[in-house]
């Protein structure tokens, strides 16, 4: 959320800002409401401020007759307040409803664009493999393999329902364990965070209001989250953070729920747009200060990109445009490795950073060196997905008998180099 005030200084970038994005707002309209929640709780608080007033004078007057006259007053001022304290919830219920809708303002490097389509390439890593046959996709490959069932698993979880198996189940605890590895002398403490969670972490973190039609809800007003993100950055929530821990980097692992509401039609098959997943998410929380969120910015994307370079996926970083910014993002850069099948790049890792969007909403502060309270500043990126990076794997790294070849970083979790069907099982090379 932005502060009013700079709402109000800067009407005119922050209408830009909701152009760029794509997002509607009324600016000229919060700033209307906004005048009148002003004179509203100014006339409020001189109203209350004459009834305290009041209520001494009753306490020191003796004569009866004078102090039944203010008693009298005092009821009049106590209905009055009250009608202004209805009128004043009204108001405020709009202010809210406008303030939570206007988005963050872009960096200036963000291309304009509606869509992913309009993000632009910034670098590519890795060679993209020649194969001397036709490449087959993960779906063909995994089942003729034994490691997924998308019949059984639509059967029993209805659409994008899967059941990973066997050596797919491997690899990606594999993953994970891999990933934390590398990030043990990073300074990122691992956590695990819950996702059903209260709606004040979806609202802080600017996944309410915007994509709610994303989320799942259930009947006691909880929301299942679509990444760590959201717990992690509740963490804090209504805390004032010692500033010597900055920044304050976690790993946080959690399963993910997204109803892929704006999809349809999208990847209806396999493993790339699934409505249940798992990630591991980095999140980090420092001071304000916009060259330090560009520096960690790069770094949490370096972190990303190391772990692709590791598993050898070719890959390139796209920075995204405008209008594929969410709400609360200054600026953000996907990873995208490439498919062998589908001949292109598919996303593998989001990475972004807010200022103190997120943490004006969520209420985290800390103290500046001269002691003045300020808003943190926060970012996160995906470490690893799954099971969409299986897809990158397992294509990347087929054989023409239809075997995989197990990365080398992750032969020693796994205890073998290779995943092949011999007489309907999996065995080691």
């Amino acid at each position: 959320m932005l502060d009013i005030k700079f709402i109000r200084e800067n009407k005119d970038i922050v209408k830009a800002a909701s152009e760029k994005k794509h997002i509607e707002v009324d600016v000229d309209r919060l700033i209307e409401v906004d005048d009148d929640r002003r004179k509203r709780i100014a006339s409020f608080e001189a109203k209350k401020a004459e009834q305290n007033t009041v209520s001494e004078e009753i306490a020191q007057t003796q004569d009866q007759e004078e102090r039944n006259h203010l008693i009298t007053k005092m009821k009049m001022l106590k209905d009055v307040i009250t009608g202004e304290e209805d009128e004043l919830r009204e108001v405020m219920k709009e202010w809210q409803y406008l303030m939570v809708r206007v988005p963050n303002i872009p960096d200036m490097s963000v291309p304009e664009g509606e869509t992913d389509e309009d993000n632009k390439e910034i670098r590519k890593w890795g060679e993209i493999k020649e194969f001397g046959f036709e490449p087959k996709g993960h779906m063909e490959l995994m089942q003729d393999l034994d490691m997924v069932d998308f019949e059984r698993g639509t059967k029993i979880a209805g659409f994008r329902g899967h059941i990973l198996k066997g050596d797919a189940v491997a690899l990606q605890f594999a993953l994970f364990q891999f990933v934390q590895d590398q990030f043990r002398e990073k300074g990122f403490t691992p956590a695990i965070v819950p996702s059903l969670l209260n709606k004040e972490p979806f609202i802080g973190t600017g996944f309410l209001p915007q994509s709610e039609e994303d989320l799942y809800k259930t009947q006691d007003e909880s929301y299942l989250a679509g990444t760590g993100e959201v717990g992690m950055m509740g963490y804090y929530m209504d805390e004032v953070l010692d500033k010597k821990d900055f920044p304050i980097k976690f790993l946080a692992y959690s399963p993910c729920f997204r109803r892929e509401a704006g999809s349809h039609g999208k990847d209806t098959k396999g493993l790339m747009r699934v409505h249940e997943f798992y990630k591991l998410e980095q999140i980090v929380i420092c001071e304000a200060s916009h060259e330090t969120s560009v520096k960690l910015h790069e770094e949490i994307t370096e972190n990303s990109e190391k772990i692709m370079q590791a598993l050898n996926i070719p890959y390139h970083v796209v920075i995204n445009s405008g209008g594929d910014l969410g709400l609360g993002q200054v600026k953000k850069y996907d990873i995208e490795g490439w498919v062998p099948k589908d001949m292109k790049y598919r996303e593998t890792h989001s990475s972004s950073y807010f200022h103190d969007f997120q943490t004006r909403r969520l209420n985290i502060k800390y103290k500046d060196d001269e002691g003045k309270l300020k808003f943190a500043h926060s970012l996160n990126n995906t470490a690893i997905a799954t099971p969409r990076i299986l897809i990158h794997i397992i294509e990347n790294n087929q054989n023409e008998d239809g075997s995989i070849n197990i990365p080398e970083v992750l032969q020693k979790y796994m205890g073998k180099d290779i995943i092949k069907n011999d007489n309907n099982q999996t065995q080691t090379s």
